[in-house]
């Protein structure tokens, strides 16, 4: 008697995007309750499988079966009539449509219709089987945004996914958060569901899933159960073909003399605000700024870079009070910035790379002089940092877009430590990076610290601050909640602080 069909089969897939081969005769395969942890390093392959499962792109070779049946994904609305859901990174929620609106929008109803009875009966169906509860009449925007991931589930599920594929979904989250999340995905593949989960978190990967597939240059490398693998390391051999030595980070040191100093500032606009903001780093410490995000993170970073005015309270830099902060004179003071978007205020990535080298410096000696620049000099300085840096590139004059986000992020990294700046102001600088380019950032922040500078490291990734931090403090609303010493601090007390609970 033959074998039935798995559940999901991805045959021999194949996209190529000009000259790259974004996936090379892949093959996937799910039964139900599975769930399916995937991975590999940034440009591996692993969007392009998954936006051809949901039917953003058509493959150039293979096959899709579902129950034995072969689909064809020509949209993300014939995928999802086919069981298929994905969770984006960046939610697709209006704002002010109600929880049940959301995700009534673009069903039909009975007789031309809405169908708002029978749309509340599935939510509460769904809420009891995964603990997915929302309150039907609450507006998206005013909803958390762990609550909005919850909600952008329930709509797949509402639209009948039996496969759902989930694109980094605790990079928002909260421990507690994260917690409740994987309780649901175990609960949905208890009732037969299958999962694909997308992740850099290589702990949550191996807590979570039931195998996991592992993605190389567009080729599947691996395909395990995960019960078989030893640890984290193992799959970070295999997703970057080598090896990898995690950076040491040096035992507690004795901190040196305050190198930054916020005292009492209130700053913000658009709605948001910081509040009475009281914070020290010293010279030779890493200070974490944990929070979900959307709690006055953008702002704390845009002050101390100056770009935000301070409306009341004041800053100092190694003791020097700076009045009116500007970004020039931030920058003059000592402080160097890797912003969080490094596509949009970090770099002008329609410009050569050696310009943005040298971006926030052109008007300066050595670089210009009487007004005119020196393209021999900036090309110096943009060479040197290149081979400090192993930053991969064409050539100077490359389009800077065109690099790798791993390499984006060691172009920012280059041009503010050549300045050997006095506080290092980094926001999610690991954010969508893959475990050797985000080892590469720690051990250049972990170089800082030892050199007796100061970072502060803006960051969503609970783990990495933990890491490599000498104290965390917590924003909520605006506010600094508690802060906590390395040593004395647990997942769950940062947990609760994230989510509003008085230290």
């Amino acid at each position: 008697m033959a074998a039935d069909p798995p559940f999901l089969a991805m045959h021999g897939i194949c996209k190529r995007f000009g000259a790259t081969l974004a996936n090379d005769d892949v093959a996937i395969n799910l039964e139900r309750g599975d769930i399916l942890g995937l991975l590999g390093e940034n440009g591996a392959g692993k969007t392009t499988l998954m936006n051809i499962l949901f039917g953003a792109y058509a493959p150039d070779a293979g096959r899709i079966e579902i129950d034995g049946t072969p689909v064809e994904m020509t949209n993300s609305a014939v995928a999802l009539r086919h069981g298929v859901g994905m969770v984006h990174q960046h939610f697709h929620l209006v704002a002010r449509h109600s929880v049940l609106e959301n995700l009534m929008t673009g069903r039909p109803g009975r007789h031309g219709l809405l169908d708002r009875s029978g749309a509340l009966a599935r939510l509460d169906e769904i809420s009891a089987h995964y603990g997915l509860d929302l309150e039907p009449d609450r507006l998206a925007g005013g909803l958390s945004i762990g609550e909005q991931q919850r909600l952008e589930i329930l709509k797949a599920l509402f639209w009948g996914a039996r496969i759902l594929i989930l694109d980094e979904p605790t990079a928002v989250l909260t421990p507690q958060e994260a917690r409740r999340l994987f309780k649901a995905l175990k609960a949905m593949a208890e009732k037969g569901m299958a999962i694909i989960f997308i992740s850099h978190k290589l702990v949550e990967v191996l807590d979570l899933t039931s195998h996991i597939a592992i993605l190389r240059n567009g080729l599947k490398v691996a395909d395990l159960a995960t019960a078989d693998v030893n640890n984290k390391a193992e799959l970070a051999e295999l997703m970057c073909g080598h090896a990898l030595t995690p950076p040491h980070r040096a035992k507690q040191q004795k901190a040196g003399p305050v190198l930054m100093a916020l005292d009492g500032i209130t700053a913000g606009g658009r709605g948001r605000q910081l509040h009475d903001i009281n914070l020290t780093l010293r010279g030779g410490e890493i200070v974490g700024i944990a929070g979900v995000s959307g709690n006055g993170q953008q702002e704390l970073a845009d002050v101390i870079a100056g770009v935000e005015p301070v409306l009341s309270g004041h800053i100092e830099i190694d003791g020097h009070p700076i009045t009116d902060p500007d970004p020039v004179k931030m920058q003059a003071a000592g402080i160097g910035r890797v912003p969080e978007d490094r596509m949009g205020t970090g770099l002008i990535t329609g410009l050569p790379l050696a310009d943005n080298f040298v971006l926030s410096r052109a008007g300066q000696a050595p670089f210009s002089r009487f007004g005119f620049l020196s393209r021999t000099k900036i090309e110096q300085f943009a060479r040197r940092q290149i081979e400090l840096f192993s930053i991969t590139a064409a050539g100077l004059n490359i389009r800077t877009g065109t690099l790798s986000g791993g390499n984006l992020q060691k172009v920012l990294l280059a041009r503010e430590l050549a300045w050997k700046p006095k506080v290092l102001l980094a926001a999610q600088p690991t954010r969508g990076l893959d475990v050797s380019a985000v080892d590469f950032v720690h051990e250049q922040l972990l170089a800082v610290r030892s050199a007796g500078g100061a970072v502060l490291l803006i960051s969503e990734d609970l783990e990495e601050l933990l890491q490599l931090c000498d104290r965390i403090a917590v924003l909520y609303e605006g506010r600094i909640a508690g802060v906590v010493d390395r040593k004395n601090a647990s997942r769950n007390e940062i947990g609760l602080l994230m989510g509003g609970a008085a230290s």
